[in-house]
């Protein structure tokens, strides 16, 4: 049990306190005794701790927040056990006032604009280094070949290749199948079913199934690059291969990109004939047979149309590994700094996958393409 007993005595207010201080005794105790001290306004307190035989971190934090009432000097702990004591001045009550972790301070919409701006700045200084970089390393491969650890380029191409064909070929299945069956109702009101072909043909070969697979290659293999480097930073691998006199880039990011640049396109010719099979095969159900499908897509899509959307899949395989293996080599500290690394990287290589895809739009319109 804990006792409180209170006294005056001229300038100052006594409170005597015995027994045991610990969790299960102080609670009512507590309220008591911070009320005996906010009752003396004027008076000096004087916590005698003579009769306490016990006291744990609960009956420390009741002396403490004691002590806190008051000014320094104002609330006094006397007569305290040595052993006691010594947990007592681990405690410095006028810092534990004060809030020990402040929010920050909320900036202004300037100085929030100007951190977005120069956080821009500088990903974009990086971004240009390391485009410097691995185009250093790209045409020291191309001077060396036999630099280049072909076995991780291979193990590379069939986690990028290989293990994308399922998700490919499902995924571009379905567009052909959905933009075929969305053209066709409304042009079999004009006896138009026929032109599905084309629009599938064009649309697929040129835009859709490159653009497609690209990102969905981003979000698999993107986001993989990003955090297997990003694992690599945090745990100072890509540090060690520094300190051994190893380029990161040459190491890490070549193989990947040499990957990536062999499995798109392939992924790609894929996309292209999947999504012309599931668009001939959904006209099978408006009566065009397969063969005048097979005619129309011929007569209306020529060797420039497939090579406008084969020549994006390079481009969009070297941002796609680039942009990767630039997040992962990003990557700051912490225990969600890999998965920031992968967001980053997904988020950012769809944004440039689509910027390319426009700036290619508009090189084929001037090209007459």
């Amino acid at each position: 049990m804990a006792e409180l007993a209170v006294s005056d005595a001229d300038d100052r207010r006594v409170l005597a306190l015995s027994g045991r201080l610990d969790a299960g005794t102080i609670r009512d105790l507590w309220q008591r005794a911070t009320h005996a001290v906010r009752e003396a306004a004027a008076k000096r307190i004087v916590v005698d701790a003579r009769a306490v035989d016990y006291c744990d971190g609960a009956g420390i934090a009741l002396l403490v927040d004691l002590l806190r009432q008051r000014p320094r000097g104002e609330v006094a702990i006397e007569n305290l056990q040595p052993r006691f004591d010594a947990l007592l001045r681990q405690f410095d009550p006028e810092r534990l006032a004060q809030d020990l972790d402040p929010e920050p301070r909320r900036r202004s919409s300037i100085e929030e604009i100007g951190a977005i701006a120069a956080g821009i700045a500088r990903d974009s200084r990086e971004q240009i280094a390391f485009v410097g970089e691995a185009t250093l390393a790209l045409a020291q491969v191309v001077r060396h070949p036999s630099s280049v650890r072909w076995k991780d380029v291979w193990r590379i191409c069939e986690r990028v290749g290989a293990d994308a064909v399922p998700i490919v070929a499902l995924i571009s299945f379905l567009v052909g199948v959905i933009l075929a069956f969305q053209s066709a109702i409304p042009m079999k009101r004009f006896g138009a079913e026929i032109f599905v072909a084309d629009l599938i043909g064009l649309a697929m070969l040129r835009e859709l199934a490159p653009l497609m697979t690209a990102i969905l290659l981003a979000g698999r293999s993107g986001a993989a690059f990003a955090a297997e480097i990003g694992t690599m930073k945090v745990n100072e691998e890509v540090n060690a291969l520094t300190t051994m006199g190893l380029d990161p880039v040459r190491f890490l990011v070549t193989t990947r990109i040499l990957a990536a640049l062999l499995m798109t396109p392939l992924l790609t010719l894929l996309a292209d004939l999947v999504s012309l099979l599931g668009g001939a095969l959904t006209m099978q159900s408006f009566s065009i047979p397969f063969v005048t499908f097979r005619h129309e897509v011929e007569s209306i899509v020529d060797f420039s149309d497939f090579m406008a959307g084969f020549v994006k899949s390079f481009v969009f395989a070297v941002v796609i590994a680039g942009v990767g293996c630039l997040r992962g080599l990003q990557t700051a500290a912490g225990a969600s700094a890999v998965g920031d690394s992968a967001t980053r990287a997904v988020v950012s290589g769809i944004i440039l996958l689509v910027v390319v895809d426009g700036i290619f739009a508009v090189v084929y319109f001037f090209l007459d393409i």
